[in-house]
């Protein structure tokens, strides 16, 4: 194994950027640096760690809690970029490195972990914590630092921690397969169209993107529909030719669930089973219990109480809704079943015909640049004094890459904000934010943030248009990407989102309330070849249609919650053989098997919980949201957009990361414990 003073002097990783904010040198990266940084980087902090568990000093919480903060730099700035890269813009040399890597790095987090001296020496910090005199900060980091060597199996015998190693190797595999399999299916399934006039009810600029697309294909002369990460696609809200909805909503089912060199039947159950062996081992009867044990929702039992409270009544407003659109869809064709690729067509007519809103009459309104620049970051002027300046002069990852700099309210610079924006076959599905720097006093440095979203890209020239659930995207993930940048913390551990996985989409939902507020919405809302504003009409259409259909979009992501508990409430012993079946009995055990309303995520392509960050943990958007609709009713009541109420937002919430308990910055900023009511409130739950 390469030794890090070995590492080639012309490889990028071999010593800190001197780009501003650490940006990664990505104009001198190339794909041959990565696998030798991996390397040295494993075997320098491996060195490191030995050093700190072998010091003969007695332990401190210098020589050892800081010190493991600070190890590992190697390998953190070649992992943040090439794990950006996998899922942003991933090729064939990229994929092989990841399979390579992949279960290393798991072994590397166990040798880590699993350091009986290492442990040793933590543990006995933690049994004298409070003779330390430590800081509030560096307390919860000794706490959290003790807990984390503990949920890693650090108290079990040698056996137990063999085998241990053996499954997160293997699980580390299998989450990659996962990904490359959803990936590679989506890419062969995307849906090739030969006529433009199949295409009607979709909007001109959308009817470009899919030539566009196909173009990018080899396709010419063709049109190409893209498939997003959940279920309910797009195009089907706005395609007038049933049998070509029929085809897009069957294509989106069907990834990773066919039998082909990319099913992730097999993939998934297997992860499953393992998941549940390696909590047994650590004394938990599943995985969703030893998950959600170290979450803010404490048991499963709390989490899968909350769905089950809201899954009756979600499932009564959509059974209704169901009826009205049946309604619809018969005077259409006469006898005809509502399916699942007739919903989102016939909620659309709903919408117009009760609330004189027309998707594609919305969306010349809503250009991606001006729903940035006016809008996104408008807000977070208005709120935080943040602006923002684009750099044409740094180097970016992809030429379809946006990097601004961002200065906070008295003008210093914070960090750096990259967009990522049009999807393209090397990236994956779906919306994130991720950091290619992490901001931490303890190491000097300051954020570097991305947000990816998958717009279809336009003609060259023409305009970027978005719908209405992408500008809502926009604003979500740059809430994540604030609580990056705004992150102020000491330790590298708890930098911006490190949080509760069922906390981190809190802050992330609230940034949303913005795009609808007067003065933002105003602001960024305008035609793009008049400059006219939204007209008042469709504003107040628009406010007034905000709870019409809460009853699908609930069920909906119900379903794939309680499907994700379902998966993760297995036992040890418990086999599964037949994934379709699995996934058919929970959905109606939970009370969510609705024929029109699909979850979410099926199981082959429910990248969150099994290649992804949210395993056991899908419940945590509904159980933030909490949290969030409580925030904004404390926004309403205090005046709104405003720096004061901002800035008390910042300092209580997304400065702190995770350097504190979550509920407990979330009494400091809210002045009392989280209530309920403003959800039910807003997703008309109010039976629930």
């Amino acid at each position: 194994m390469t030794a890090p003073e070995q590492l080639a002097a012309d490889n990028p990783f071999a010593v800190p950027s001197a780009l501003p904010y650490g940006l990664p040198p990505f104009d001198r990266i190339t794909d041959e640096h990565y696998l030798p940084a991996f390397e040295a980087g494993l075997a320098e902090q491996s060195r490191e760690v030995e050093a700190i568990a072998s010091d003969p000093e007695p332990p401190t919480f210098e020589n050892t809690i800081v010190a493991l903060e600070r190890s590992g730099r190697l390998l953190t700035r070649v992992a943040a970029v090439f794990f950006n890269l996998t899922s942003s813009d991933t090729n064939a040399t990229r994929q092989r490195i990841q399979a390579t890597v992949a279960p290393r790095l798991a072994a590397h987090h166990d040798a880590v972990y699993l350091n009986a001296g290492l442990f040793a020496r933590v543990r006995e910090l933690f049994d004298r914590r409070e003779s330390l005199g430590l800081d509030a900060e560096s307390a919860w980091l000794l706490e959290r630092t003790h807990t984390d060597f503990q949920r890693a199996g650090a108290g079990l015998g040698e056996a137990d921690q063999r085998r241990l190693r053996e499954l997160n190797e293997e699980l580390s595999t299998l989450s990659t397969r996962f990904q490359e399999n959803l990936l590679s299916d989506t890419n062969e399934l995307a849906i090739v169209v030969d006529d433009v006039a199949e295409l009607a009810g979709l909007s001109a600029d959308a009817i470009a993107a899919a030539g566009e697309a196909a173009n990018a294909r080899g396709e010419h002369g063709k049109y190409v529909l893209n498939l997003g990460l959940p279920t309910a696609q797009p195009a089907l809200a706005s395609l007038e030719n049933r049998a070509l909805r029929e085809r897009v909503f069957t294509a989106s089912i069907s990834r990773g669930n066919r039998e082909n060199d990319y099913a992730n039947a097999p993939v998934l159950a297997r992860i499953a089973t393992l998941r549940a062996e390696r909590a047994a081992l650590l004394g938990f009867p599943h995985h969703a219990a030893y998950q959600i044990s170290d979450l803010t929702a404490g048991t499963a039992e709390a989490a899968v109480g909350l769905l089950e409270r809201l899954a009756p009544v979600a499932v009564r407003n959509a059974k209704a809704e169901a009826e009205e659109l049946q309604r619809f869809l018969e005077a259409d064709e006469p006898g005809a079943e509502l399916r699942p690729w007739d919903w989102a067509f016939y909620a659309e007519r709903v919408r117009k015909d009760r609330f004189d809103i027309d998707s594609a009459e919305l969306r010349p309104y809503f250009e991606l640049n001006r729903v940035l620049t006016d809008g996104v970051f408008y807000a977070a002027t208005r709120l935080y004094g943040l602006t923002f300046t684009e750099r044409h002069d740094l180097p970016k990852y992809h030429p379809e890459v946006r990097v601004f700099e961002v200065f906070d309210a008295d003008g210093s610079p914070l960090g750096l904000f990259l967009g990522d924006y049009y999807t393209r076959d090397s990236k994956r599905g779906g919306a994130w934010m991720n950091n290619f720097v992490d901001q931490s006093e303890l190491l000097g440095d300051r954020p570097v943030v991305v947000n990816n979203l998958n717009i279809a890209r336009p003609p060259e020239g023409e305009p970027t248009l978005l719908t209405f659930d992408e500008v809502v995207t926009a604003f979500h993930e740059f809430g994540h990407a604030l609580h990056g940048l705004l992150s102020h913390v000491r330790y590298p551990r708890f930098s911006g989102t490190s949080v509760p996985g069922d906390f981190v989409e809190y802050p992330s939902q609230v940034n949303e309330m913005w795009l609808l507020w007067p003065e933002v919405l105003a602001n960024y809302a305008r035609h793009h070849e008049t400059g006219e504003p939204l007209p008042q009409r469709l504003v107040d259409r628009l406010l007034e249609s905000q709870q019409y259909g809460e009853g699908f979009t609930t069920t909906e992501y119900l379903a794939a919650a309680l499907l994700d508990q379902a998966w993760h409430g297995i036992e040890a012993d418990d086999r599964v053989e037949d994934v379709a079946r699995f996934e058919a009995d929970a959905l109606e055990k939970a009370g969510v098997a609705l024929a029109s309303v699909p979850p979410r995520y099926r199981s082959t392509y429910f990248a969150h919980i099994f290649s992804g960050g949210y395993s056991a943990g899908y419940y945590s958007y509904i159980w933030s949201e909490v949290l969030d609709a409580d925030t904004v009713e404390w926004f309403r009541e205090n005046g709104g957009l405003t720096r004061e109420n901002g800035d008390h937002f910042r300092k209580e919430l997304l400065a702190k990361g995770g350097s504190l308990d979550a509920m407990v910055a979330f009494r400091n900023f809210r002045g009392r414990d989280p209530e309920i009511e403003p959800l039910l409130k807003r997703r008309g739950l109010t039976g629930a």
